[in-house]
């Protein structure tokens, strides 16, 4: 058995690169190419495997330590008599950063096929561009991943971290970013092909570095080196999708783990969000499949300190700043068998912003019966009269459009307050609720009352379809006057929906059923369609909600009204 010093391989042009990660202990038994530590930089993560079966004897860094190529990670006992030969191989290798986070501990996976490094000088004539063939990265489990959007074509200049393609797999998006900036000699993949970890994704054409003395290799100059920290510093906080966060470090509000892994954003942001606290899963993208940019980050620490009400906090924070109890700690496994999963990213940034309107705004609900017997069988008739158009006309279309005109008559609904004033809009832009596997969504109907119900019907059909998907952008859902909330045939009679602030309204609609109404002389059987009108009491009072409603179910009883 013979002893093996495991180094940091050539990282490129990175120094006090710090550890993030240290999967192994002395005495803990790794099989070859497992994972040892994770580094990162402020643009990737990476890991250094072990380079062959052993037990580890001596581990000589901890959680937080930098290092830089060269540094001594641990002393290996092999198992092996050719392990030696296979640590000289690791320690003289020179992976590149991949640009998405490590695997997880124990996990048998190669080196990402990162980014081939330019040619060295001496290598190459000095002064002569270097071609750099870049390749999926690390992707974890994954295989087949399709692309979805190609950002580039041959003949494009890049800089170092723009986006060259997107990825999706069937949880996540994830752009693979350009390793230095270059022009785009040729690519390697469309839009739909399905790639794998090493997968050639384009060639991208390097101007040569400035050449350095001969025979020494291009380094960082000490002087752009970070600066050690001072003997008391904390050690910095993890930056690496798969690492705890450390209890010296530990933010005001806990980051969910696996909503940070699945946010869509880039090494860079991470390492920015994670040095200002900031969970990313709360963090709206706007870029490119709403990935998440160093803007938006920005942006979200600004709103979280000049509007401290509206920053989502955990249950128990929140209750402490209204001046109740804390939220019980309960140990559930105690009473028998659990199963805990986190909740998804729409549903703790549309949670967030539920508990602040629910507290903030003077919820009233004002419950009126719709007659929609003959809207319903005209919703028929002109579904068979369309069956060919391909477009289904729903209950929804007509919603909208009855919507659009009861906003017209009462202007104070399609308002919103800003200060001491309220704003009056003169466009009609109506969302309305969609249930995903994800959470709940609100796509907006931009210009409702320009358009007519059968391209209604359409438009949302297809945001409908997209928000399912997961493909909705931010313009999607910004923008609303109004919102509709319909459970449509899930059942239900009446309700108080949440008032989608800064709006000081919305519409839920419950199950039609049919019930006996009398007419004058008997009972006959009508259609009739629950509506329940919550309201902001700040700006609309009692009879102007009992006006709306009632008007509108009129529309609803009698369509021909919604155009006098």
């Amino acid at each position: 058995m013979s002893t093996i010093d495991v180094k940091v391989p050539d990282i490129g042009d990175f120094k006090d690169v710090p550890v993030i990660e240290v999967f192994v202990k002395p005495g803990d038994s790794v099989k070859a190419e497992d994972p040892l530590v994770t580094l990162e930089s402020d643009k990737a993560t990476m890991d250094v495997p072990a380079p062959s079966a052993g037990t580890v004897k001596d581990l000589r860094v901890k959680l937080g330590d930098k290092v830089s190529e060269g540094s001594l990670i641990l002393t290996l006992d092999a198992a092996a008599p050719g392990a030696g030969k296979a640590a000289a191989a690791t320690t003289a290798s020179s992976p590149s950063l991949p640009s998405q986070p490590s695997s997880a501990p124990g996990k048998q996976t190669p080196q990402p096929a990162a980014p081939s490094p330019p040619a060295k000088p001496g290598s190459a004539a000095q002064g002569a561009p270097s071609v750099t063939v870049v390749k999926v990265p690390d992707i974890g489990d994954f295989k087949d991943v399709p692309v979805i959007e190609v950002f580039v074509k041959p003949g494009d200049s890049v800089k170092a971290e723009d986006s060259l393609v997107t990825l999706e797999s069937d949880k996540a998006t994830m752009d693979v970013p350009a390793p230095s900036s270059g022009v785009v000699k040729e690519i390697k993949v469309k839009q739909g092909d399905k790639v794998s970890e090493g997968s050639v994704i384009l060639t991208l054409e390097t101007p040569a570095p400035a050449a350095p003395s001969a025979g020494e290799p291009a380094r960082v100059p000490p002087a752009q080196a970070a600066p050690p920290p001072p003997p008391d510093a904390k050690p910095p906080s993890p930056l690496s999708e798969s690492a705890q966060p450390r209890p010296a470090a530990a933010p005001a509000a806990a980051v969910d783990a696996e909503g940070f892994k699945a946010a869509h954003a880039s090494p860079s942001v991470r390492a920015f969000a994670r040095e200002l606290g900031v969970d990313l899963a709360r963090v709206m993208g706007t870029g490119p499949k709403e990935r998440i940019l160093h803007e938006d980050v920005q942006r979200y620490v600004k709103q979280a300190l000049t509007a401290p009400a509206a920053t989502p906090v955990a249950s128990g924070a929140a209750g402490a700043a209204l001046g109740l109890l804390p939220w019980p700690q309960i140990d559930f496994a105690k009473y028998g068998e659990i199963e805990k999963k986190p909740l998804s990213r729409i549903k703790k940034i549309s949670g967030a912003n539920l508990h602040r309107n629910w507290v903030m705004i003077p919820h009233v609900t004002n419950c009126e019966d719709a007659d929609v017997t003959e809207l319903e069988a005209f919703r028929v008739q002109l579904n068979k009269e369309n069956e060919k158009s391909g477009v289904k006309l729903t209950m929804l279309a007509f919603l909208i459009r009855a919507c659009v005109a009861a906003l017209k008559k009462f202007p104070d609904f399609n308002a919103s307050l800003d200060g001491d004033s309220l704003v009056y809009k003169k466009y009609f832009h109506i969302g309305f609720a969609a249930d995903t596997p994800n959470g709940l969504v609100v796509p907006v109907v931009k210009n409702a009352d320009q358009k007519g119900v059968l391209a209604i019907a359409a438009e949302t059909s297809a945001l409908a379809a997209k928000a399912r998907e997961g493909k909705l952008g931010p313009a999607d859902m910004q923008g609303g006057c109004f919102s509709i909330s319909s459970l449509g045939g899930l059942g239900g009679t009446y309700f108080t929906p949440i008032i989608n602030a800064p709006e000081v309204a919305i519409l839920g609609v419950c199950r039609s059923t049919t019930r006996p109404v009398w007419d004058g002389t008997a009972f006959a059987p009508r259609l009739i369609l629950p509506l329940s009108l919550s309201y902001d009491h700040r700006v609309i009072d009692g009879a102007s909600a009992a006006r709306f409603n009632s008007f509108l179910a009129g529309l609803l009883g009698d369509m021909r009204r919604a155009v006098l």
